[in-house]
């Protein structure tokens, strides 16, 4: 069940909004709502998307402070949604990378007239970074925006820190949005569970393959929680136009929790796949699925697919880390609730629209 997205007064006046990173999958989503609202979008991506109503695309590399100077001096955007990140070998890399790109950004945007800056992170907040990902002492769950920082450096506090920098020296009010696992639609995503599991479903599903669950006994048993990416993109535009949004850090999840041993029988049965549980140790996707390239140009080829490059479908590294987790994660997310932002869907209506999405783009096959 979805509650209707909480839109903007189309009577305010006209705001402009810089998306960073529009063609991800958070992106994207926030796109499509502020469009809908009636804002007017700059859309900043490595590459253009498609052209649009209301949309504006500019290119610029997030590493290069003289490229984002060039292209963004004379820009002026009101709010801005930074939706992006570049990941690297160490979290050394990613926040020396990821903190510069934020603070590069702001500063070339220093003579715009900044009301709101948006930052997307995620719940590695409360888990650590990729290479510390659950070790030692962590937050109980569910977890809290009011929960003190991790020792271990994490490439989002760095960008956070940026904001919080920027902001005081730019006189514009901030949010942030931690995220748990994004369902949304994007293609060659880096971390992207929701087409990553319609692919290896179909992938079953050709190969007369049992549909078995890659992670861990905890995650299949343990309540956890997912976001799906409109609920993120309404909860950006909520915090960054109402006083109650201004200067908070808000968790954003569906709403609703769930179990994997439960969702994986939804998922088989929506691609005629049989389920099965995991193993005593977990059977990554990155194994089960290693050599299937060519089998999936052939299933591609077969059913007249948009995209034949299996890479550029599927994160299997990213859904056997959320899959693979030995711990429960769930979040608590009574602060922006209370605050005013009551946005809800049901995580297994989320996986059924995107599937039918993606089967609509051609990006799956439909086996009909």
């Amino acid at each position: 069940m979805t509650m209707t997205p909480q839109h903007t007064d189309p009577s305010a006046a006209p705001r402009l909004a810089l998306v960073v990173g529009a063609t991800g999958i958070s992106g994207s989503a926030l796109t499509d709502q502020l469009i809908g609202d009636g804002w007017e979008v700059l859309a900043l991506s490595r590459r253009p998307g498609a052209e649009r109503d209301g949309v504006r695309w500019i290119t610029a590399d997030l590493r290069s402070p003289d490229d984002l100077a060039r292209v963004l001096g004379a820009e002026r955007p009101t709010h801005v949604f930074f939706t992006a990140w570049a990941r690297q070998a160490t979290e050394e890399q990613n926040i020396a990378v990821n903190s510069a790109m934020v603070r590069d950004l702001l500063a070339a945007l220093g003579s715009a007239p900044l009301e709101h800056v948006a930052l997307v992170t995620g719940l590695k907040h409360y888990l650590g970074p990729f290479e510390a990902y659950g070790e030692g002492d962590m937050p109980d769950t569910p977890f809290r925006e009011d929960a003190p920082r991790l020792e271990t450096p994490n490439f989002y506090y760095a960008q956070e820190d940026e904001v919080y920098a920027a902001a005081a020296a730019q006189g514009f009010t901030w949010s942030i949005h931690r995220s748990h696992t994004v369902l949304g639609h994007a293609v060659g995503n880096l971390m992207n569970m929701g087409l990553t599991l319609a692919v290896y479903a179909s992938i079953c599903r050709a190969q007369g393959r049992p549909f078995t669950f890659p992670g861990s006994e905890t995650q299949w048993n343990s309540l956890t929680d997912m976001t799906d990416a409109t609920v993120l993109a309404d909860q950006m535009v909520w915090a960054s136009t109402t006083e109650a949004g201004a200067d908070e850090a808000f968790n954003v999840v569906n709403g609703d929790v769930f179990r994997w041993r439960t969702m994986w029988l939804i998922l088989a049965e929506y691609f005629g796949v049989e389920p099965v549980g995991p193993d005593a140790q977990p059977q990554p996707l990155e194994e089960q699925m290693a050599g299937m390239d060519d089998a999936w140009a052939t299933l591609a080829g077969e059913h007249g697919l948009a995209e034949a490059d299996l890479s550029r479908l599927a994160s299997w590294w990213h859904t056997d880390a959320d899959l693979g987790r030995t711990m429960e994660v769930v979040t608590d997310i009574s602060k922006s609730r209370l605050a005013g932002f009551s946005t809800h869907h049901r995580t297994a209506d989320s996986f059924v629209d995107l599937f039918d999405r993606f089967r609509a783009e051609r990006l799956i096959p439909s086996f009909d």
